[in-house]
């Protein structure tokens, strides 16, 4: 696991003033004034800086300080309104902020991508508004309140950390993580534009948020893949998942009945029945490797049956175990945060999956943070329509984790295990 040259850094303890996240919009206003004022001396500095790094080959120290100090700053500025941190972040780029980065110094860089740096640069930035939203590309000191662009990761985390916030005075290490995340990928897109570095972004969430906590959930992701990928796989990908899907449509069709004969099973035993937990698990487990193969999150053209081992993508799905019969009553309310989070995670995963696509047929292989990020997405996907299905009654886990050994009977093996070495990252 190589270090990058912009990363983030987190000492955040997760503790929340519940007046000042209750006012964080109008509290942050005055930072983002003053970002506002910073933002363009740092677009006439970025200009300067283009020319100068393209005649050069390098980034000169003073502006590529300066430049530094400024996405430092947007970033802390960020994690203030976006309930990443709790300190005010004053007005200049703090060494002891709770969420910061660290930026390497200047080092040479290849005139042809400075040229072209702007249209290299725009898939990351697409990338960055799917996990950022307004908050991606807008280093320029507006701020609308919460200004989340509930559409992306990073504004469902919030409006749901918001919540929690205001009600626990803490916010939830996965929802931090989300939002983490999310600023880190947006991070390294600006500085990558700005020519602070001549490093893609990465868009691996277990390289971009530091401290990631070991979990070992009912529902987990073992990826068992070298990252290789069959190009005329690749670009019929679609067309060869129809089978799939028409078989899922008929599934469905029994796991409607299945799921509610279930719930009133586990409303009276305060479990699931074994036999209907294994058709059900079967169902999810055979929807994931099928979205695994659409989203080229794994390469084998999967089978029909769901069985548990048959996908190197695989789905491990705990057995079944005592419920509580209030959260079972209430499941379907219950669940209904977790599926807005599920549904940014799917944004994710598919335009992950759009850019593996170009990146796949060129080269071969899939990027490593593209099917980290992809992998992410179906594994909270998973989880939650496990949660829903009363496979389990652990509640989803909003952010990127590791994963430890298993604490339970059935087969395993770490999550998003990078294997082989992209050819860029993205």
């Amino acid at each position: 696991m190589n270090e990058r040259p912009v990363r983030l850094v987190v000492s955040d303890d997760l503790e929340r003033g519940r007046a000042s996240v209750f006012f964080r919009g109008l509290l942050a206003l005055p930072c983002f004034v003053w970002l506002g004022v910073w933002t363009f001396a740092a677009f006439l500095a970025a200009v300067v800086n283009w020319i100068v790094t393209f005649l050069r080959g390098r980034s000169p120290a003073p502006l590529h300080s300066f430049l530094a100090r400024f996405v430092r700053y947007a970033t802390q500025v960020f994690a203030y309104l976006n309930l990443a941190a709790q300190p005010w972040p004053g007005f200049d780029a703090r060494r002891d902020y709770p969420v910061d980065l660290e930026i390497d110094p200047p080092a040479k860089q290849s005139r042809w991508t400075v040229l072209f740096r702007l249209p290299l640069a725009l898939p990351a930035l697409l990338l960055a508004t799917i996990l950022a939203g307004t908050n991606a590309n807008n280093y320029t000191g507006r701020a609308n309140g919460l200004d989340i662009g509930v559409f992306s990761l990073l504004g469902v985390a919030v409006l749901l950390g918001w919540f929690a916030a205001v009600a626990r005075a803490r916010m939830p290490h996965g929802l931090r993580d989300a939002i983490a995340y999310a600023l880190s990928y947006s991070a390294q897109s600006w500085s990558y534009l700005l020519l602070l570095t001549d490093r893609y972004p990465s868009s691996d969430p277990l390289t971009a948020v530091p401290g990631l906590p070991s979990r070992s959930d009912p529902i987990r992701v073992a990826l068992e893949d070298d990252l290789r990928r069959s190009r005329l796989t690749v670009l019929f990908r679609l067309l060869l998942a129809v089978p799939h899907y028409v078989v899922l449509t008929l599934w469905a069709l029994l796991v409607v009945p299945a799921a509610i004969v279930n719930w009133l099973c586990a409303l009276i035993l305060g479990r699931s029945p074994q036999p209907l937990h294994r058709f059900l698990a079967a169902y999810l487990r055979y929807q994931f490797n099928v979205s695994a193969f659409v989203y080229l999150v794994g390469n084998p053209f999967p089978g029909f049956t769901g069985a548990e081992g048959s996908y190197p993508i695989a789905l491990r799905v705990a057995e079944p175990s005592p419920q509580g019969r209030w959260t079972v009553l209430f499941r379907l309310p219950l669940v209904l945060p977790a599926l807005l989070i599920a549904n940014a995670y799917g944004a994710l995963t598919a335009v992950a999956a759009v850019l593996g696509w170009f990146a796949a047929l060129a080269t071969g292989r899939m990027p490593l943070g593209l099917r980290n990020a992809g992998a992410l997405g179906l594994r909270y996907t998973a989880q939650t329509y496990g949660y829903l299905l009363l496979l389990t009654s652990a509640y989803p886990y909003g952010g990127p984790c590791l994963e430890e050994a298993p604490t339970i009977a059935i087969r395993a093996a770490p999550i998003m295990t990078p294997a082989g070495s992209p050819p860029a990252a993205i």
